[in-house]
């Protein structure tokens, strides 16, 4: 599992935010990520590294082309980290 910070730095930047928006419809190649995404295709790629090392992203290759996918697990585990934040401050305000 990937260290927290790094899902919360990949989380920071809005093209990140974008692309998994986009993969949050449906699986993607690179090349269909630049369709929906207007940046060029260097910045894409600087983004999903960014994404897969934080294994927000999976990258599947099926013949010549990469399918990008949503790894669900760790944006789950993102949310239970949070729960853990509120309980803990729930239980100092009393």
């Amino acid at each position: 599992m990937r260290s927290v910070s790094l899902i919360f730095k990949a989380l920071g930047d809005p093209t990140r935010r974008e692309i998994l928006r986009v993969l949050r419809e449906r699986d993607l190649t690179p090349s269909e990520l630049l369709e929906r995404i207007h940046v060029t295709q260097p910045t894409l790629s600087h983004h999903l590294d960014i994404l897969k090392r934080a294994d927000l992203v999976e990258g599947t290759r099926k013949g010549q082309h990469i399918l990008y996918t949503l790894n669900m697990g760790v944006f789950e585990m993102a949310l239970e980290y949070l729960r853990t934040l509120t309980v803990q401050g729930d239980k100092n305000d009393r």
